[in-house]
């Protein structure tokens, strides 16, 4: 216990003591008006006119004593006085109520208590003295004559010298042993507070220990009880999940983790088995409604009786490590394909062009008539399409066809891939184009791929209106004018959309919805975006059409892949 809450205790106690003097004191008051109304004569009416005297005194003491403590912050000094004013009244009141015969001398055990109480073993001592001598002198100067009391006139009775010592000593004796008793409580209260203050430190010593381990450390740790109910998580855990431990104290788990219980279960059945609580993966939606991938362990939380009572959920967002987890398999994939256009295209472009020229020179040569002249052209647009197809191959290989860099208008860019879809075969009369705020905005960086780029997506975008709509083309900038800005180029459409299910897989190389397609296109555009410094994000809603957003960096400048 601090120094602050002791002086606090001590003030709560004084105020109680100065409460029961009036309580005793207004008891008093209310034997003496009983005596009175009843006319018994246990005690004339000087006497009793007397003790209402004391008891006005007590009340206007008991006054004296608030303001006191108000002025003096001694409380030690406040309980002397106190003490001792105390002990003088109930010494008075002795005398008025029959001396010798007094049974008000018990009120003596009362301040020797209190004193005890408030001022320890010392304390107690010096006011039991102090009663022992009010109280002896008293009866001494009765037995000798020198005082009366009151009902001497009317009762008149004579005492022995042994009976008056007899009273003197049981009294003084008692009030020694009671000042002795009342200090060895007290002892005994101070040493259990003292312990007491000690375990309470130890304890929030630990306590501070445990919750700076569970607050510092970057796990996720939920407890929760066997119901399910939230009992307790740390910082890390509401910095994961969004939510926080006011919100969700006392919900149910599955409220934050959906199909938690399910998992809790089936880990259950695995402990049956021998097996153990092993490792588990769950994805749940954040309080913003972001995907979080999660993994977790699970332990039981027992009690100090070795019972169950919940258990503790550790868990680390794997977010992060699920997104370079398929970036890793992104590259895999690329590396392949890049073997494979490095053999493709030299097995394929020698014999394609050796093909190539062939027909050409038979198609000059030759007089041919028309069938002949449709067959030759098949050839050559089966040529066309082999050649794209190897060029797409190195194209996805190695990024670029050439390394030049320069400084473009990007509004130039797309008015030329658009008049360029028009003359497409996928093209539709019905589809109408849109250019909101296509500003001439200048972009340092490889012309060639940024063009093929956007050709791929714009192309996917005229392909998913076969019956035609709405092409939406969009270009922002940010305020800044020097090389470190950024350009974003948003393409719409009011296609067919794609299914969230198939939207994680469109970057991967030969993935297609199209029988004609060869799963490339996106695949290139997202390569030629990273190459770029800059991102390519797509998002679709089945049926209601695409939203593509490129950003684009102004410095242009390629990343070492």
């Amino acid at each position: 216990m601090t120094h602050d809450q002791s002086e606090e205790n001590l003030h709560h106690r004084l105020g109680w003591l100065m409460f029961l003097r009036v309580i005793i004191a207004t008891f008093l008051l209310g034997i003496a008006a009983f005596i009175q109304i009843k006319g018994t004569k246990s005690l004339p009416d000087e006497s009793i006119n007397r003790v209402y005297i004391i008891i006005i005194v007590t009340y206007f003491l008991s006054f004296f004593y608030l303001l006191l403590s108000k002025k003096i912050k001694d409380l030690k000094l406040n309980v002397y006085i106190e003490a001792l004013c105390d002990v003088s009244l109930i010494t008075v009141l002795v005398f008025l109520t029959g001396g010798i015969r007094s049974i008000y001398s018990i009120l003596y055990s009362l301040v020797i208590i209190y004193s005890g109480l408030f001022l320890g073993r010392r304390g107690g001592l010096v006011i039991a003295s102090a009663s022992s001598i009010l109280y002896g002198v008293l009866l001494d100067l009765e037995y000798y004559g020198l005082i009366s009391p009151l009902y001497s006139s009317t009762w008149g009775f004579d005492v022995s010298a042994g009976y008056v010592l007899s009273r003197i000593f049981i009294h003084i004796v008692s009030f020694y042993i009671i000042g002795l008793l009342i200090s060895f409580v007290v002892e005994q209260e101070k040493r259990s507070r003292a312990l007491l203050a000690e375990k309470e430190s130890e304890f929030y010593q630990l306590d501070l220990l445990y919750r700076s381990i569970i607050e510092s450390v970057n796990a996720g740790i939920i407890t929760i009880d066997l119901i399910g109910r939230i009992k307790s998580f740390n910082r890390a855990a509401e910095e994961i999940t969004g939510f926080s431990f006011k919100d969700m104290e006392n919900t149910n788990i599955d409220i934050m983790f959906k199909g938690f219980s399910k998992i809790l279960e089936t880990a259950e059945k695995e402990k049956e088995k021998g097996s153990g609580i092993g490792r588990h993966e769950i994805l749940v939606s954040g309080k913003e409604g972001q995907k979080i991938a999660l993994g977790f362990s699970l332990s039981s939380l027992i009690d100090s009786k070795e019972t169950k009572i919940g258990y503790i959920v550790i868990f680390q967002d794997l977010t992060s490590a699920k997104e370079l987890e398929n970036e890793i398999e992104k590259s895999r994939n690329l590396a392949l394909i890049g073997e494979m256009a490095a053999g493709l295209a030299h097995e394929i472009r020698n014999p394609l062009a050796s093909l190539s020229g062939s027909v050409q020179l038979l198609k000059m040569n030759l007089g041919l008539d028309d069938t002949s002249k449709k067959l030759i052209e098949i050839v050559l647009r089966g040529r066309d399409q082999l050649e794209n197809l190897v060029k797409n191959f190195l194209l996805l290989a190695r990024v670029s066809l050439n390394n030049n860099e320069e400084v473009f208008n990007i509004k130039n860019v797309i008015d030329d891939i658009l008049e360029s879809v028009r003359h497409h075969t996928d093209w539709n009369e019905n589809i109408k184009v849109i250019k909101e705020r296509l500003y001439d905005s200048s972009i340092h960086g490889n012309k060639t791929e940024i063009n093929q780029m956007l050709s791929n997506i714009i192309l996917n975008s005229i392909q998913s209106m076969p019956e035609g709509g709405v092409l939406t083309i969009e270009t922002r900038s940010d305020s800044s004018d020097d090389e470190n800005g950024y350009m974003e180029i948003h393409i719409s459409d009011t296609g067919c959309g794609i299914d969230q299910s198939r939207l994680s897989k469109i970057f991967s190389p030969f993935y297609t919805t199209r029988e004609s397609g060869t799963g490339l296109g996106l695949t290139i555009a997202h390569r030629i975006a990273d190459s770029h410094k800059g991102k390519l994000d797509i998002f679709s809603e089945l049926n209601k059409g695409t939203r593509c957003i490129i950003i684009l960096s102004r410095k242009g400048k390629r990343s070492s892949t």
